[in-house]
């Protein structure tokens, strides 16, 4: 019995293995990008390695790549990244239904690897998913993530020093990039991005608190507005439907 639970979970993880690909071809060129920016900001490879290891979540490392150059302290930066990664509560309730039941080391530690993408890819799969498959598509993420990172931090050492210093302006590129497919879908981030600008606009402009507060306080006053707003139109409708 002990040998044909081992198999099954084998078979599991190669399942998962096969899934996670897509996801490690996808993050290549933009942990690649992450480890270019962070040797532009002043990273050692170790640091940006290491941030990948222990952080594994895009955004949240872009931004904190921004904080870093504001110099923000370190509890804006991890306050920040909580605000951020918040949507992973939904994301970890959702898939504590669609995996089977196991041991709490076990899911404590493949819940350490969802992202948007791995979430993607386990919520679409038919069934259950094993332990075994969360660890097959979540090892090859991980994996394409961190090596990638350091891959990047190495070719930005390699790049002339005045190259390096103009990649700054990438990341505000990479921001811009992230944000244009989600406002095209919805208008809800349009208003958000905007309002969210004009508050740290204030903030940072009028002095009235550092950049690394600024924006964090920004964020979440720009989010607190748009779903009270979308709570009233909400009602707003519900009333007129009942007329």
């Amino acid at each position: 019995m002990a040998d044909l639970a081992i198999g099954r979970e084998s078979s599991e993880f190669k399942r998962g293995l096969q899934a996670g690909i897509s996801i490690g071809i996808g993050y290549f060129p933009i942990a690649l990008t992450f480890g270019l920016l962070a040797k532009t900001s002043g990273l050692s490879i170790y640091e940006t390695v290491l941030m990948s290891l222990i952080v594994f979540a895009g955004a949240s490392q872009y931004i904190s790549l921004s904080l870093i150059a504001y110099g923000t302290g370190i509890f804006e930066i991890i306050l920040t990244t909580f605000i951020v990664n918040i949507r992973h509560f939904l994301m970890s309730t959702s898939l504590n239904e669609k995996c089977e039941e196991d041991h709490l080391i076990n899911k404590l530690v493949y819940s350490f690897g969802i992202t948007d993408e791995t979430f993607s890819v386990v919520a679409t799969k038919e069934g259950k998913a094993t332990t075994g498959f969360m660890f097959g598509v979540i090892s090859v993420s991980y994996f394409s993530w961190v090596v990638c990172s350091g891959v990047g931090h190495l070719i930005g050492a390699s790049l002339p020093q005045t190259l390096q210093e103009s990649m700054g302006v990438a990341l505000y590129a990479m921001f811009i990039g992230l944000l244009v497919p989600s406002m095209k879908r919805s208008a809800k981030v349009i208003f958000l991005a905007l309002l969210g600008a004009v508050f740290n606009s204030i903030f940072t402009i009028g002095h009235v608190m550092a950049q690394g507060w600024a924006i964090v306080t920004a964020t979440l006053l720009a989010s607190m507005i748009i779903e009270i707003a979308e709570v009233i139109k909400t009602r707003y409708r519900g009333v007129n439907h009942e007329d």
